[in-house]
């Protein structure tokens, strides 16, 4: 499959199980109804995809004005900070109004969804790569 349709397939796929298992979590923990909380689950997939988009856009427009070249260990740590960062100071306001709940308890909850999202994206991309096999970057040698 081409990189494009791969991307597409694996950000649906990704998304899709995070939904499926989401929506039920926090009914579980917050002791609300799925029909609440699986909304809330795709709304806040949309806007995580949303602000990847946004957040990537913005920062490789930072990056490509650094006089350093490549992706240091400090860099992609700083990618990562800020990515999250704003994805916590956005969802965390929406979780605690929809979920009618303190802003304190929302940021725990969320806290526990970076955690759980940290081990779901390297588990997902193995499987993902086990069933679709490895995109040609990771499979052909590349150029520098």
């Amino acid at each position: 499959m081409s990189p494009t349709v791969r991307r597409v397939v694996q950000a649906v796929l990704y998304e899709a199980f995070a939904i499926a298992f989401f929506g039920p979590a926090m009914s579980f923990v917050f002791e609300q109804s799925v029909a609440s909380t699986l909304p809330l689950a795709v709304l806040m997939s949309t806007i995580a995809l949303g602000w990847n988009y946004v957040f990537n856009g913005l920062f490789e427009a930072w990056e490509s004005r650094q006089a350093v070249k490549g992706r240091s260990l400090r860099r992609r740590l700083a990618h990562g900070i800020g990515f999250e960062g704003g994805l916590v100071v956005i969802l965390v306001p929406i979780m605690a109004y929809w979920l009618e709940t303190t802003l304190l308890h929302a940021l725990l909850a969320d806290l526990g969804i970076l955690a759980f999202f940290f081990v779901y994206a390297i588990a997902f991309t193995w499987a993902f790569d086990r069933v679709f096999g490895l995109p040609d970057s990771a499979s052909k040698a590349c150029g520098a």
